[in-house]
């Protein structure tokens, strides 16, 4: 990995969209740490110290990089464009007219994303009023009222719209201009930046002896060594599941021009087992967290005893796997469905079996023993239908260690197995597309 980095470094081009990549982490990072005009960090802290078991919350800390424990200016990150395109994505099956811009090529790509830019405007308008109201009834902004308070409150709203828009610019530019994966780079960054604070306290409460805890030094170094063993083990694990492939052979027949003889060459599709990446599990736990987080910032709490605190609950993954009360791990069969669902869905979108296919066909090749045309069609939904099931599986999987060791160990975490798949998983996608950088770069080179 280094050395392709420093051979990365070595290229004018790649090195300048390293460089401005680089930068406008430095602003988003910078951008976390403005907080909102008018607030009150110390009020913030005592409202979320009564939502420090919600573990809604600390999934949206790690999306947001602790922005949002700060309310600074990106408190609501990324969050609304990730949800906008959930949206898009679902209404390309209700409304006919989106999809065709879906399949429009490149000019339907771009009005897609410019519908999209719209909803994440509307998306943060509404987030940033439902968090502006609900955490300043509790006097996030002081006993404000009247006038003062509206423009408070109007300051506030503007300042988090104002920054998600910002966030998803900048994104977009790292796509543009920087090393690609622009708003997953975000994300990454948001994610990192939470990483080191909760692997301390993991460690100060399962490993570091202190007066109170009376750990012995053999259980502390067991504990360790655990710990650090279901890293390294689920890391190499989403490595591996990130690079599989499942591999069609293709044979294209050999064809007769002028006195040569063309084609006649064997070759693959590769399908990767885990086709959709990480956004199956961007998706679902976004839809999991965010009706939880809406309604704690309105008083209501999971396991209340009402209707809909049963239902926070269930949707509260702290709650799954608890040996004490095992009921609300039908929560996890939800976000099983969910995921595996999305996996389906976003691979319907991004590879097309009957394109693949006509394309085959028109250039003279075939799978071998399979008739070209709508047989090949068939034949390649039915390999990748069972693709995506085994991909959408081992996503699962890696996403239950952690929540079966915090549901036995009753250890919360900002990061589990979701942002371990989204880290290791972004950074395998943009490594690989540093390389197609410099394959491509070469290739100039050598037509120069």
């Amino acid at each position: 990995m280094f050395k392709a980095l420093k051979n990365a470094l070595s290229i004018k081009d790649i090195r300048k969209k390293l460089l401005f990549t680089f930068l406008m982490v430095i602003v988003i990072r910078l951008g976390c740490q403005l907080p909102i005009p008018g607030s009150d960090a110390d009020v913030l802290e005592s409202i979320l110290s009564s939502f420090e078991d919600s573990d809604a919350f600390s999934f949206f800390s790690a999306f947001t990089g602790g922005s949002f424990e700060m309310m600074s200016l990106f408190a609501l990150s990324i969050t609304p464009y990730i949800t906008s395109s959930i949206i898009m994505q679902l209404l390309t099956i209700a409304i006919p007219k989106l999809e065709e811009l879906q399949k429009d090529g490149e000019t339907g790509r771009k009005t897609m994303a410019k519908i999209t830019r719209f909803v994440t405007v509307g998306l943060s308008l509404i987030e940033a009023i439902a968090m502006t109201i609900g955490l300043g009834n509790q006097e996030l902004f002081g006993d404000v009222s009247g006038t003062e308070k509206f423009a408070t409150y109007v300051v506030s709203i503007a300042a988090m719209v104002g920054g998600s828009t910002l966030l998803m610019w900048i994104g977009e530019r790292i796509t543009e201009s920087g090393i690609g994966n622009g708003i997953s780079i975000v994300l990454l960054v948001n994610i990192l930046s939470t990483i080191p604070d909760d692997i301390y306290n993991l460690f100060q409460e399962k490993v570091i002896i202190t007066d109170t805890n009376n750990r012995s030094i053999g259980m502390a170094v067991l504990s360790a060594i655990i710990i650090l063993l279901i890293f390294v083990v689920l890391i190499a694990y989403i490595v591996i599941l990130q690079n599989a492939e499942r591999r069609i052979p293709v044979q294209y027949a050999k064809k007769l021009q002028g006195r040569r003889m063309y084609g006649g060459q064997s070759t693959n599709i590769p399908l990767k087992v885990n086709t959709a990446g990480v956004m199956p599990v961007i998706f679902a736990s976004s839809l999991m967290s965010f009706p939880v987080i809406i309604s704690n910032l309105f008083g209501k709490q999971a396991g209340d005893g009402t209707t809909w605190g049963k239902v926070l609950k269930l949707l509260t993954t702290s709650a799954w796997f608890d040996t004490s009360d095992f009921k609300w791990t039908l929560g996890f069969v939800i976000y099983a469905v969910l995921v595996i669902a999305f996996a389906y869905f976003y691979t319907a979108i991004t590879f097309n079996p009957a394109e693949i296919a006509d394309n085959m066909k028109k250039m003279g090749g075939a799978i071998p023993g399979i008739r070209p045309g709508k047989t090949t069609e068939e034949y390649l939904t039915r390999i990748l239908n069972a693709v995506i099931f085994i991909g959408a599986i081992g996503l699962l999987l890696a996403a239950m260690v952690p929540i079966i060791a915090s549901g036995l160990t009753n250890v919360s975490l900002s990061f589990g197995g979701t942002s371990i798949i989204i880290v290791v998983g972004v950074i395998i996608e943009t490594l690989s597309q540093i390389k197609s950088m410099m394959v491509s770069r070469n290739y100039e080179g050598f037509l120069e």
